[in-house]
């Protein structure tokens, strides 16, 4: 299993390796002692599928507040998509800061995103397929949102603003401006 911390070095690309042969391949996904030596060793207690039928999706950017935080494990199983982390702990030091990574069926390679921080992505494919592992429960009371477009961010999405499907919940989120406060950073 590749682990690779990128840039807001919380959050991390993994790439489980695939051994083929002639009946297609077998993959261990999710390895939870691996995850551990690389220092991700919260328990997921939620696992969650979504379908996007149509390329231009945007899911995002969400998270729940604590004591409900999650942190979640995301994975693409069909198609291919822009996943994004933006970092929403107050004083730390990439406050603000996004990373973002493809996942698809063909790379294999999944995201984690730690509790403390929004997610969101975009669909690139029609007919897209993600599924996440969850730290924490869904709970309604602490869901929270950001406009997946807002300027203080500057996403680099890879669609126009016009291309983007968004639910009527979604299309109504405030900037980022609205989650100062939300979580704190502890080193």
């Amino acid at each position: 299993m590749k682990i690779e911390f990128l840039a807001i070095p919380e959050v991390a690309l993994i790439t489980p390796p695939r051994f083929q042969d002639n009946r297609g391949f077998f993959s261990e996904t999710y390895n939870a002692e691996r995850l551990k030596e690389a220092g991700i060793h919260l328990p997921f207690v939620q696992d969650n599928q979504s379908l996007s039928t149509q390329r231009g999706v945007v899911r995002g950017l969400h998270c729940q507040l604590q004591p409900h935080a999650q942190g979640k494990l995301v994975r693409c199983t069909q198609g291919s998509i822009w996943d994004v982390a933006i970092d929403a702990r107050t004083g730390s030091p990439t406050y603000g800061q996004w990373v973002g990574a493809e996942l698809s069926a063909d790379n294999w390679s999944q995201l984690w995103i730690p509790p403390g921080f929004l997610h969101g992505f975009c669909t690139l494919t029609d007919n897209v397929m993600v599924q996440y592992k969850c730290t924490g429960l869904y709970d309604k009371a602490s869901e929270r949102a950001v406009r997946w477009d807002c300027k203080d961010l500057a996403i680099d999405w890879p669609i126009k603003s016009e291309e983007a499907i968004l639910s009527d919940k979604d299309a109504q989120n405030p900037g980022f401006a609205e989650a100062k406060g939300w979580f704190s950073y502890s080193k």
